[in-house]
């Protein structure tokens, strides 16, 4: 059957006619669906860069140009603000950086054949492992030290399950998922990583089967590193969360916090003060509320350097809830919430403490159209839409809003 596509969604997937969806098509594309082929091929459709597109789950829109991939971004995001409800929408402005080698951090599954290592990550939509040989978002340091353990002989290889790279411009942190819980001999094996790859400072072993959060049984080396962002230094503890994309990390704090000022700002869900650090600079207080270790530990250890940010370790629904009787009315409140985004009660406080501006960053764009709709009706106007591309190549996006009341 033929069929043409329409357009995309979030996820990954197209919208072919007869309410059907496909993945590794373009929009305005003519498809055989029985044997798939692509009978008229969109003249945005390029060869993948990666030999594994396709089988593996990380990319989504390697077979698209760039600035198509862009496109469909947004798309989809005009249209799911659209389905929320949002009116009066502004013009989606786009923020854009190098589209390869970005990413600062990577998790490999590693299987071990004949003696031989092999690192891999999941087939797409199981759990499956699938090989690789490369990975071209990844950045060269996190490549080199893939490679490196690949040429590595150390019988400590044996027991890897999984291994997570995490790297600054010049320094790398590895967390390794060992099979059987072993930490006997760690030093030494990480001692000789390092001699192939010298920017690792330190490292952490824990078992594969433990849960999330789950403390290290054996550590080498420094806990953590420095990523440094517009000339501010950020202390990340191995396995706390940053903003993924080295190359927009800076432009995406000059969004947030260029040209605002004003006598208190809070930062919520501030992780380890990415954007604090910066509006202590023209905010006479700052407040960054964080829940999650370690980065509320990593906020905490800024606030003793930077005496006009008072880290507060709790959850934001929590921190709103006391400051509304408080009635104080923060200048600017910075939000940055997971996937789920911010959620009923949290809108409800925003409105009732109702901050002269808000500048909402959101990673989802079905929860930010969601709570956008709510901040609206409450009172706020939306004054720009920013879709920063943190992640290129696969679906996800990055939404920047600004509000005003």
């Amino acid at each position: 059957m033929k069929t043409h596509i329409s357009g995309a969604e979030y996820g990954g997937a197209f919208h072919a006619e007869a309410n059907t969806q496909m993945r590794f098509v373009l929009p305005g594309e003519l498809v055989e669906t029985d044997p798939f082929t692509i009978l008229k091929p969109s003249g945005a459709r390029v060869a993948a860069r990666c030999p594994h597109f396709g089988a593996c789950g990380g990319c989504d829109y390697q077979h698209a140009a760039y600035p198509e991939q862009v496109q469909i971004k947004l798309d989809i995001l005009r249209g799911m603000m659209t389905a929320a409800g949002v009116d009066e929408l502004p013009e989606i402005s786009v923020e854009t950086a190098e589209p390869w080698e970005y990413r600062n951090r990577i998790r490999l599954r590693v299987q071990v054949v004949d003696g031989v290592m092999r690192f891999g990550y999941n087939q797409r939509g199981t759990r499956e492992f699938l090989p690789i040989a490369v990975c071209p978002i990844a950045s060269p340091l996190l490549v080199r030290a893939a490679e490196a353990l690949v040429v590595l002989e150390s019988p400590w290889l044996a027991s890897i399950a999984e291994v997570e790279f995490f790297a600054s411009e010049d320094a790398l942190q590895m967390s390794v998922f060992t099979r059987d819980g072993r930490t006997e001999g760690f030093a030494a094996f990480c001692e000789a990583l390092q001699v192939l790859v010298p920017a690792l400072t330190g490292a952490g072993v824990m078992a594969a089967s433990a849960g999330f959060g789950a403390k290290e049984r054996a550590t080498w080396g420094s806990a953590g590193l420095v990523q440094e962002v517009l000339g501010r230094r950020y202390w990340v503890t191995r396995g706390g969360f940053f903003q993924v994309n080295r190359l927009l990390v800076p432009r995406m704090v000059e969004l947030v916090t260029a040209g605002r000022s004003g006598e208190l700002a809070w930062d919520l869900y501030a992780g380890v003060g990415l954007f604090s650090r910066a509006l202590v600079e023209t905010f006479e207080n700052v407040v960054g509320v964080e829940a999650g270790e370690p980065a509320a530990l990593d906020l905490a250890r800024k606030q003793k350097k930077v005496k006009d940010i008072q880290a507060i370790q709790m959850e934001t629904v929590e921190f709103l809830r006391r400051a509304v009787p408080q009635r104080e009315r923060p200048d600017l409140i910075v939000m940055d919430p997971p996937r789920a985004g911010l959620g009923a009660e949290v809108c409800t406080f925003l409105g009732r403490i109702g901050a002269r501006e808000m500048v909402y960053v959101s990673c989802d764009p079905s929860t930010l159209a969601r709570d956008l709709k709510m901040l609206v009706d409450s009172g706020y106007r939306l004054e720009q839409v920013r879709l920063v591309d943190m992640f290129p190549q696969t679906f996800h996006l990055e939404t920047v809003v600004f509000l005003s009341k």
